[in-house]
């Protein structure tokens, strides 16, 4: 097992180099200067020159991307060109909303999904079964920030349960903080449980149709006993691997989600930096949502080894 993380830690720090590599070399490429957008067109170019020099930009990109991924490293994310605050402290901010906006999108994913995988998959060809397959197909084709429309129009303007946007921030309270949270969280999990609901009833039906399931039948377990003592536990597998990649699909959807409910997290001030030209904050948020992404990646590899512990040895 030491081995296995090991190999899988190495794993997880390499993608994170070559990931920062990338989102580096993306930002290098696309036109503007930061420092003519900071001062404006009118700006004399010897200033945009001097802010420059101040902002290190006139330093060469190989110089640039070792200083910022050694700032990363040890927790120095630099200054935001905008706010001209640390980077660090304005991703820490709105963290404190995204997190558990993903966390609560991903529970609701997980309950919502495998409840339906389950009952489609043990009322096979019955109506039940159909209903969870149109609820899927329906799910997919849905865009979520149309569907949050939808929600903001019938639970906040016409019922008026809930507020259609905003956040007014934990000290107000958990619930009505939760309450804020509730419609943006549905909005994210609505597409993934429809995905989650398909993989999960794919992946019982399948083990369904295994030999040892017949043989547990024949001994006298009822289709349920089968299904909670030897079928889940062996179709998690698939089950695991979407979830660990719709992590990353809920993390990226916020960005949308929280511009549709003007919700303060880590997805709204990335689309401000960029309409902003704040590049630091741009590379430094997706780095940091690409290294939540592989850290999620490397708990799903150890969960594997823990579902199965013949993966230890294949790996």
């Amino acid at each position: 097992m030491t081995l296995f993380l090991l190999r899988r830690f190495g794993t997880l720090i390499g993608t994170l180099l070559a990931a920062s590599l990338v989102v580096f070399l993306v930002l290098e490429v696309l036109p503007g200067d930061p420092a003519q957008v900071m001062l404006g067109v009118d700006a004399q170019p010897d200033t945009v020159e001097a802010l420059r020099r101040k902002l290190g930009l006139d330093r060469p990109p190989v110089e640039r991307y070792l200083a910022w991924v050694v700032g990363l490293a040890t927790g120095d994310l630099g200054i935001s060109y905008t706010y001209s605050v640390p980077v660090s402290e304005l991703i820490a901010e709105r963290l404190v909303l995204t997190i558990p906006l993903a966390l609560i999108a991903m529970a609701l994913t997980v309950v919502l999904a495998l409840s339906l995988g389950l009952y489609a998959a043990s009322h096979h060809g019955r109506p039940g079964d159909w209903g969870v397959m149109a609820f899927g197909q329906l799910g997919i084709a849905i865009p979520n920030f149309w569907f949050a429309i939808l929600l903001i129009l019938y639970f906040s303007v016409h019922l008026g349960w809930f507020s259609a946007g905003g956040f007014p921030g934990w000290g107000a309270g958990i619930l009505p903080a939760l309450q804020s949270l509730l419609l943006p969280a549905i909005s994210l999990a609505i597409v993934q449980a429809a995905i989650l609901a398909r993989v999960t009833r794919s992946a019982v039906l399948e083990v369904l149709r295994e030999d040892f399931v017949r043989t547990a039948r024949a001994k006298g377990l009822s289709r349920r006993q089968a299904l909670w003592r030897h079928v889940l536990r062996n179709a998690l597998i698939p089950v695991v691997t979407i979830m660990g990649l719709q992590f990353a699909n809920l993390l990226t959807g916020t960005i949308i989600i929280e511009n549709v409910f003007y919700l303060p997290g880590v997805g709204r001030l990335v689309f401000q930096a960029i309409t902003q030209r704040d590049l630091i904050v741009v590379k430094d948020v997706v780095v940091l949502i690409a290294a939540l992404v592989v850290v999620v990646n490397f708990l799903v590899d150890v969960l594997y080894a823990v579902i199965d512990p013949r993966l230890r040895s294949r790996r």
